[in-house]
């Protein structure tokens, strides 16, 4: 029954049937022949999605949308513009930086390339840097739109696991910051390879205004993730704070959104949401036959006795089914299907759970970024209207820069704990 389960998965995949309906499918298929009882089916799917934590993921998802359309990441990316625009690919640089600040907010890699994107890409354009680099250079950044907290994968991996999100939000913020450092790192060697050129100075009063502009969208992250971490409320709470507060800020501040395209944006969440939630549900049941089947012990024995049970081999071998898997899947799927099967081989080694939350949350987050399914690459290219595969080429150094921090964060575990380690 457990071949049949992995089996019929995986060829409703290559089917091309939607991730959601072929991990229902499959488990539907395989609870039908063992003779279980179907009364089963519905409680297990309600189980699934009854958890207060992912509550935070609708309003997150909303939060980003409004982020993008309010207003309040043009303001933000201006700012930064002004800021470090003096140096020669400086905007390039703004680009990195505006998303690092951006992923603080909406929790989204596709929200935080869309926001950084259309606010840059032609300004990028028109300062005579190249196209197809800028948008890979911004598609790469959207990836750390899901390590810096708040991150909709990380609240997933949380409720799976069964570890505190605020724990999992603190360990993220090194690992993000790394992603970005060595992102500008690349940018700056290639600005200097290609000549780009530095923006027009812009004076001291001129920056000070608009960083007035841009203090109500500054100020988003400040209250979404002091409030967590200063105890005030938790991450499903700072989630409906986040949409409040956004919403506060572009009809009323910034005046940039109507309730026309309000509606749009909250029916927009409400479908990506319930898309997830279908996932969540439906992997509730497959998770529990990969469970009555002991597929996840035999996965992690066969694992362990291919490595010789050496703990940094067993992480290359997992990493390396993550990135690959990330490629191909997406995030939210990926995540609720690897992470118990992989949770098992990590806690025979003695892992940290926190420290693999990270570990998987940024190997998936290097997925949206590479090809062939790379939803980053896909809102770059619609934004600019290249073709996957122009922006893919120049996009392949930036993944194999991001793929070593991966990999320098999975064999340095302080990196990610560091920070959840002052708050005890």
């Amino acid at each position: 029954m457990g071949v049949i389960l992995v089996v019929s998965f995986i060829a409703l995949l290559i089917a091309g049937t939607p991730i959601a309906l072929s991990i229902g499918v499959s488990a539907m298929l395989v609870l039908a022949l063992s003779g279980m009882p179907l009364e089963a089916l519905p409680q297990t799917l309600f189980a699934g999605a009854n958890s207060f934590a992912l509550v935070a993921v609708p309003f997150f998802i909303l939060a980003g949308d409004i982020l993008a359309q309010g207003g309040i990441s043009e303001r933000i990316v201006a700012f930064a513009e002004a800021t470090l625009g003096r140096i020669r690919g400086g905007l390039s640089i703004v680009s990195i930086v505006a998303s690092m600040f951006i992923a603080a907010i909406s929790g989204s890699g596709a929200a935080t390339t869309a926001a950084v994107g259309s606010a840059l890409l032609p300004q990028l354009k028109q300062k005579g840097y190249d196209l197809d680099f800028s948008a890979a250079l911004i598609a790469a950044a959207g990836t750390i739109g899901v390590v810096i907290p708040p991150s909709v994968p990380m609240v997933l991996y949380a409720v799976i696991a069964g570890i505190p999100v605020s724990r999992l939000f603190l360990a993220g913020f090194v690992p993000g910051f790394l992603m970005g450092g060595i992102l500008i790192v690349y940018a700056l060697y290639v600005a200097r390879k290609r000549n780009y050129p530095a923006s027009e100075k812009v004076d001291f009063r001129a920056k000070m205004k608009l960083f007035a502009n841009a203090l109500w969208g500054i100020m988003t992250p400040v209250l979404i993730l002091g409030g967590i971490f200063s105890g005030y409320f938790t991450p499903s709470e700072a989630a409906a704070v986040a949409v409040v507060y956004s919403l506060f800020v572009a009809l009323f501040v910034y005046r940039a959104l109507d309730f026309k395209k309000l509606y749009r944006l909250v029916v927009n969440a409400g479908v990506t949401s319930s898309l997830i939630m279908f996932i969540i549900a439906t992997s509730k049941i497959f998770g529990w036959q990969l469970a009555f089947y002991r597929i996840p012990d035999k996965v992690a024995s066969a694992v362990l006795s291919v490595t010789g049970g050496v703990s940094g081999m067993v992480y290359l071998v997992i990493v390396a089914l993550i990135l690959v898997a990330g490629m191909f899947m997406e995030t939210a799927s990926a995540l609720v299907i690897l992470t118990p099967i992989f949770l098992p081989a990590i806690m025979g080694i003695g892992g940290n759970l926190v420290h693999f939350g990270i570990i998987v949350t940024v190997g998936l987050a290097i997925g949206m970024a590479t090809p062939p399914v790379a939803i980053d690459i896909y809102v770059a290219s619609a934004i600019t209207g290249l073709s996957l595969e122009e922006i893919s080429r120049p996009i392949i150094p930036m993944i194999i820069a991001l793929i070593a921090v991966c990999l320098l964060i999975t064999y340095f575990p302080a990196l990610s704990l560091f920070l959840p380690g002052l708050m005890r």
